[in-house]
């Protein structure tokens, strides 16, 4: 099997953006755009190498934020010194090169790519272009229109076997050509167009962090998800829900700190990333989790839906006990549970209720919270 190498270029300071820092490190809904850019193919799981450029004084921030998976290579001042820096540490069959401002390609247009390397040597991602193009002189005159038919609008990524790329730079060692398919057509052969998409965009200006395209090319995928739980009462115990302890003269009984509340939203978000439940996890066999804080579970159960690839949007839940009255305490558990997620307290939903006297729980006999999480991969 051929062994895919990625290329992200992210040396550029991004001055036309007018931010105060390279603008791969503003964040999209919370999200870097480099590490959006880097997931995007880090996910898919068909990679084995991963290298990025950067300038020198980006280097210790860039490597933290994609956590030691990518090799850093200091780029140079202009993107085709920056591409040739990487390519001399690249050791893939394959290479694809892609502009780390291009946050929204998408799974299909990076699997396109690659088959297109395979079957014709190379793959250029591009669009159709719907305008008419016209070349200008320095005066701002034009001189000549090119039209719109049989015209393209070049993105990345662009691929292409290594050693073929590696020999179009070796013909041109000193000259700066503006993509990697400029030199591949002038030194190696036509290189063959891949059907992009319109909402790959590339961010270059302030405004194109707020235009709301950014908004409709985010590639939302929701998923939801269900949990329940429920405790016996029992005395001598501390009453522990969402976090925060509840004056009441008994407590939940369980093999943890028994909270049922933070119980059920950790089987929630299990449930909407397709994971196992709060058992398989947490069995109450081990002695590990002998009184274990329940919060510790919920963090631990984020870690495992983060690492999936999604983010906790929302979650909701309804608290089942007959006393004592949990309306004062509402407002800590929601804090509590934004913290634990890192989401805002507007984010979470908690109502009480009671059972009119019915069943165990209208005995005073347990409480059980039910909850709904969604959550969403980028």
């Amino acid at each position: 099997m051929e062994k895919l190498t990625l290329i992200l270029t992210c040396a550029g300071c991004g001055k036309r953006a007018g931010f105060n820092q390279n603008k791969l490190l503003e964040k999209i809904n919370g999200t870097p755009v480099v590490k959006k850019a880097f997931d995007a193919f880090y996910n898919l799981g068909v990679f084995s190498e991963f290298i990025v450029t950067t300038s020198k004084t980006d280097f210790d921030e860039f490597n933290r934020i994609l956590d030691g998976k990518a090799t850093i290579v200091i780029g140079g001042k202009t993107r085709a010194e920056s591409v040739k820096n990487a390519l001399h540490v690249a050791t893939g069959d394959i290479v694809l090169i892609h502009d780390g401002a291009r946050p929204f390609v998408t799974k299909k247009i990076i699997l396109d790519c690659i088959e297109s390397v395979k079957k014709y040597g190379s793959g250029i991602t591009a669009i159709d272009s719907v305008n008419t193009i016209s070349k200008i002189d320095n005066d701002g005159f034009i001189t000549e229109t090119v039209g719109k038919n049989n015209v393209i609008e070049i993105q990345t990524p662009q691929g292409f076997y290594l050693n073929d790329i590696k020999r179009a730079y070796a013909f041109d060692e000193n000259s700066d050509f503006p993509d990697e398919s400029s030199v591949y057509l002038k030194h190696i052969g036509k290189p063959h167009y891949v059907i992009g998409d319109k909402c790959n965009i590339k961010l270059t200006y302030k405004n194109d962090f707020t235009t709301p395209s950014v908004g409709l090319c985010q590639n939302y995928e929701f998923r939801s998800g269900v949990g329940f739980d429920c405790h016996k009462l029992v005395n001598n115990r501390p009453l522990i829900l969402g976090g925060v302890k509840i004056e009441h003269d008994k407590g939940l009984l369980g093999h943890s700190d028994a909270d049922a509340l933070l119980h059920a939203i950790t089987d929630a978000i299990l449930s909407a990333c397709a994971l196992r439940d709060i058992g398989y996890y947490f069995p109450d066999t081990d002695a590990k989790f002998k009184d274990a804080n329940s919060a510790d579970l919920l963090k631990t159960a984020l870690d495992l839906v983060n690492k999936q690839g999604f983010k906790i949007k929302t979650v909701s839940a309804v608290i089942m006990a007959e006393r004592p009255k949990l309306k004062p305490y509402i407002d800590l558990m929601k804090e509590n549970i934004a913290n634990i997620l890192s989401i805002t307290p507007n984010d979470v939903g908690i109502s009480a209720t009671t059972l009119e006297g019915l069943g165990f729980v209208g005995r005073e006999e347990g409480i059980c919270a039910s909850a709904t999480a969604v959550i969403c991969k980028i």
